[in-house]
């Protein structure tokens, strides 16, 4: 081989490399070229002015009534069970359901005004400054009393948004009579004419549990307390949720003191989200329990390992038992376990970031996660089943899901042309490549832990962000996976003008029933919400903050710097 040759060899396999270091992100980009752009360290400000607190005060009010508008339009147009409906019959309480689109405006009504007055909420958590100056912002107890007031009537209000609770309930009963739920679906198992069958939407009557041994183990817990009562179980189950919401609440402000972010703007937008309301609260989603495990978790994991004394002792317990809590999270929904495997990377960075070290920390996180897994898998009796059942949700074909409403559309094209419906084969192509692709955004968010470019909040969110946006199926919940942790990491507007706007327009389309309404009852009703929030608007326009100048305060502008944890 001639020297030319040899060198023109030696260029490609020296470009060969740096392309693929560029792409692993192994080459040190400067911050404003990678996902770092989203962070900006947001101070803590002083609290409102007396005028602000009465605003504030007037938008507590308003949430809180939509939040009672929604729970009394449940109780006719929520999620109802097929039988032991509690208001079936009822004088007063079964009135919305006899009301026809009346009952549907309620609900729709209280909806849009609950996603107006977290709106408005925002002005006081993250407005952003014109004139630079330091903002005012509301206060963590503040911030509380307004979450606690519109949990509270969702809490009580019948199921909305989902009929997945119902679904909970039959592979809880299963587990409870000692069958396998990871082999049998609730039609199989209970037979048809069970009480908790009928419930069951149609689709997912002979499926077999998609969900981790945890939470069918304290399904099962729920079984035997409630029995075939259908109110009991989504009481109980709705407790379990409510944990949840509370264990996010707890870690979420503390995590986004560890990135630079003031807390009550990450609760605003990630617990007071409305699609956390609607969905985890009065949809009673199992999302819950697993976002706020695996957010204490890490809580707990990141404490140990940002603490400047030695790994051992008490800081060692507490990394021990982060990681054990975010292991039990993933044996719930697996998608979690993600989180893991930031802690991972945090960890070897913490100790020197030597090949020794990353031996070391892999030894220690997969020792916990194996024993925790192994220790639910055998104590429920439960084993590993669930590992065959994970892409039982693959058979909805849901538009948000991105390789899904690809395969989809070329599909109908297809059609149009006269070329036959190829959904199918397009979707054997498209669900494979998102999937290679979100793995290969998860790695690099991996590596860019280890070099020390993003924070581990951040770059779980993104990554939990890319499996959501291109996993095979997409449910509107799905998307709290990425929004919850990015809350206490991303600051800019170029990640929360789109997340609020898509949280907004997300958590207003949906029907409250979980499932198909009459299009002439949709209109109705949505032309019956509009005039009612346009009132609304038109009436409070001097005592809300509809306009920046009504004197909502405004945010300190952001800081270019990265924010290294405290």
């Amino acid at each position: 081989m001639t020297p030319d040759r040899k060198s023109a060899n030696h260029s490609v396999v020296r470009r060969s490399i740096d392309l693929g270091r560029r792409a692993l992100g192994l080459d040190s980009p400067t911050p404003d070229h990678s996902v770092a752009v989203l962070h900006g360290d947001e101070a803590e400000a002083p609290g409102l002015n007396a005028a602000e607190t009465r605003q504030l005060r007037y938008v507590r009010l308003m949430g809180t009534t939509g939040a009672v508008l929604m729970a009394i339009g449940a109780l006719g147009f929520g999620a109802q069970p097929v039988h032991q409906n509690p208001t079936q019959g009822l004088r007063i309480l079964g009135l919305p359901a006899r009301l026809g689109a009346a009952g549907l405006t309620l609900t729709m009504t209280g909806t849009v005004t609950v996603v107006l007055a977290w709106l408005l909420l925002g002005r006081f958590a993250i407005g952003r400054a014109r004139d630079g100056g330091v903002a005012r912002r509301l206060s963590r107890s503040q911030l509380d009393r307004t979450l606690l007031l519109w949990i509270l009537p969702l809490s009580v209000a019948p199921p909305m948004f989902s009929q997945d609770v119902y679904s909970y309930l039959a592979q809880s009963e299963i587990a409870h009579r000692g069958l396998d739920p990871y082999e049998l679906g609730p039609r199989p198992a209970l037979g048809l004419d069970h009480v908790l069958t009928n419930s069951v939407p149609n689709i997912w009557q002979s499926t077999p549990a998609p969900y981790g041994p945890l939470f069918l183990w304290m399904g099962r817990g729920i079984s035997s307390i409630a029995g075939d009562n259908i109110v009991a179980g989504v009481w109980l189950h709705r407790v379990l949720a409510l944990g949840g919401v509370a264990l996010i609440v707890w870690a979420l402000p503390r995590l986004a003191r560890r990135c630079g972010v003031a807390s009550v703007s990450a609760l605003w937008l990630g617990a007071a989200n409305p699609l956390l309301l609607f969905h985890l609260v009065a949809g009673v989603h199992n999302e819950a329990l697993m976002l706020g495990l695996m957010l204490a978790g890490l809580e707990l994991a990141m404490r140990a390992i940002e603490n400047t004394d030695p790994l051992r002792g008490w800081n060692l317990a507490l990394l021990v038992a982060g990681c054990a809590v975010i292991t039990m999270s993933s044996t719930i929904k697996i998608p979690s376990l993600i989180a893991l495997g930031f802690v991972w990377m945090a960890l070897t960075r913490r100790w020197g970031g030597t090949f020794r070290a990353l031996v070391k920390a892999t030894a220690l996180t997969g020792v916990v996660a194996l024993t925790v897994t192994l220790i639910v898998a055998f104590a429920s009796g439960l084993g590993f089943g669930w590992v065959n059942t994970l892409g039982t949700a693959n058979a909805v074909r849901s538009w948000m899901s991105l390789p899904t409403s690809l395969g989809i559309f070329t599909g109908f094209g297809g059609v149009l042309l006269g070329l036959g419906d190829h959904t199918t084969a397009v979707l054997s192509i498209t669900r494979p490549i998102a999937a290679l692709t979100a793995a290969f955004i998860a790695v690099r968010m991996l590596i860019a832990v280890y070099t020390g470019r993003l924070h581990p909040m951040g770059a779980l969110g993104v990554a939990l962000g890319a499996i959501v946006l291109l996993f095979p199926v997409v449910q509107p919940w799905y998307l709290l996976w990425a929004v919850t942790p990015l809350a206490a990491w991303a600051t800019r507007p170029a990640f929360r003008i789109p997340t609020i706007a898509f949280s907004c327009v997300v958590s207003v389309i949906l029907m409250p029933t979980g499932a198909k309404v009459e299009p002439f009852q949709i209109v109705e009703a949505a032309i019956a919400t509009i005039l009612v929030c346009g009132t609304v608007i038109l009436v409070t326009r001097k005592i809300l903050p509809w306009r920046a100048e009504a004197g909502a305060p405004t945010a300190p502008a952001d800081r270019d710097a990265y924010a290294e944890s405290s």
